[in-house]
C-alpha cells in the first residue's frame, strides 16, 4: 500500500512503515488542493494537523484505507466521514499523556510559586523575596475535566502532593484510585484548581466561559494543555482582572491556526492576548505540553503499531 506523509514525524514511521512493506512518499509543502489532486493513488496518510480532512477531501481519497493522526485529537478529521467511509482512523493519546501531565503539573507549581515572574525580576536586578512569596499545592483540591488519557496522567503525577483530586468526563465510571468521579457541579463547589484534558468538540468549544467561572464557588486557578477554543480569552481575561481567576498557565490559546504552527499573523493583536503576555497572573507556552523528545518516539512507534495490528 502506498502511503502520503504530509508532516514530518519521528523517522521511525518512514522506516518501520517500509519495513513492512509500505510505499511512503513525503509531501510537507504542497497545497491542499496540489494534495487533493493525487490522494486518490494513496492507501494510507501520516498527518498532524496541517490541514483540515474534511467531506471534500475524503471524496477525491477514493482509495484510502487509513489516516494516521500523529497526536491526541481528531478534531481537524470529519470522523464521522471518515468512518462512514470505513477508513481506519488511527490517533495517538497514548503516546504523549506523560509529557502532557508532566508539564500541566510544572506550569502549575511554577504559577504558584511565581517562578516565571521571580526568574524575570532578579535578571533585571531585582530582589524581591515577600513580593514572590508562593503557595502550597498540598491540602488543595484539584479538579481535572476529561479523564481521559491525559487527564490520567496528570492525576497520576500528583499523587505525591496531599492533595484531593476530583475529576469530571462524559462516560460514566472513569474514576480511579487517583480521582474520585463527581458532577460538574461538586467539581465547582470545590475545586481550588481546574485542569482541562478535554478534546476539541462542540461540547466543549467555549466551555470556559462567563457562566461557567462564575458558578465556581471560590477563586481557582486555570490550567489548559488540550485545545485553545474550550477557553473564551475575553471571559477568561475578565476573570483575571476581577480575581475570580487567580492564575492561568496556557499552554493553548483560542487564537492557534488549525495546524498550531502560528497564532494570528495575519490579523492585528487581540487586546487579550495583549493582557496575557503582559500578566504576571498568566504562563504562556506555544503548544508544547506533549512535545518533548521521548512524546516523538512515543506518538510516531503508536502509530506504527496501530497501523500494522490492523493491516498486517
Amino acid at each position: 500500500m502506498k502511503v502520503l506523509h504530509l508532516d514530518t514525524n519521528h523517522p521511525l514511521l518512514l522506516e518501520q512503515l517500509a519495513a513492512l512493506g509500505f510505499e511512503n512518499r513525503e509531501e510537507y509543502k504542497a497545497p491542499k488542493d496540489e494534495v487533493e489532486n493525487v490522494i486518490h493513488e494513496y492507501d494510507g496518510i501520516i498527518i498532524r494537523s496541517r490541514f483540515k480532512i474534511d467531506k471534500v477531501f475524503l471524496d477525491k481519497a477514493t482509495n484510502l484505507k487509513f489516516i494516521g493522526r500523529v497526536g491526541a485529537g481528531l478534531e481537524n478529521i470529519d470522523v464521522a466521514y471518515a468512518e462512514q467511509k470505513g477508513i481506519f482512523l488511527a490517533a495517538a493519546p497514548e503516546g504523549n499523556r506523560n509529557a502532557v501531565g508532566e508539564q500541566a503539573l510544572g506550569m502549575l507549581l511554577s504559577l504558584f510559586n511565581n517562578l516565571n515572574k521571580a526568574d524575570k525580576e532578579v535578571r533585571k536586578g531585582i530582589w524581591d523575596r515577600e513580593g514572590n512569596r508562593g503557595l502550597e499545592l498540598d491540602g488543595k483540591t484539584v479538579g481535572i475535566i476529561g479523564y481521559g488519557n491525559t487527564g490520567k496522567a496528570f492525576a497520576k503525577k500528583l499523587q505525591g502532593f496531599e492533595v484531593d483530586i476530583l475529576c469530571v468526563d462524559i462516560l460514566e465510571n472513569v474514576g480511579d484510585k487517583h480521582a474520585k468521579q463527581v458532577s460538574i457541579q461538586e467539581l465547582q463547589q470545590k475545586a481550588d484548581v481546574i485542569s482541562l484534558h478535554v478534546p476539541q468538540t462542540n461540547l466543549t468549544k467555549g466551555m470556559v466561559n462567563n457562566s461557567f467561572i462564575k458558578a465556581f464557588a471560590k477563586p481557582f486557578w486555570l490550567v489548559n494543555t488540550a485545545r485553545g477554543k474550550c477557553v473564551v480569552t475575553e471571559d477568561l481575561v475578565q476573570a483575571l482582572r476581577s480575581g475570580k481567576i487567580l492564575g492561568a498557565a496556557l499552554d493553548v490559546l483560542e487564537y492557534e491556526k488549525t495546524s498550531f504552527e502560528e497564532l494570528f499573523s495575519d490579523t492585528p493583536m487581540p487586546k487579550e492576548f495583549n493582557y496575557l503576555i503582559h500578566s504576571d497572573k498568566v504562563l504562556l507556552s506555544p503548544h508544547i505540553a506533549g512535545w518533548t523528545q521521548e512524546s516523538k518516539i512515543k506518538l510516531a512507534q503508536t502509530i506504527v503499531d496501530k497501523i500494522k495490528e490492523k493491516f498486517s
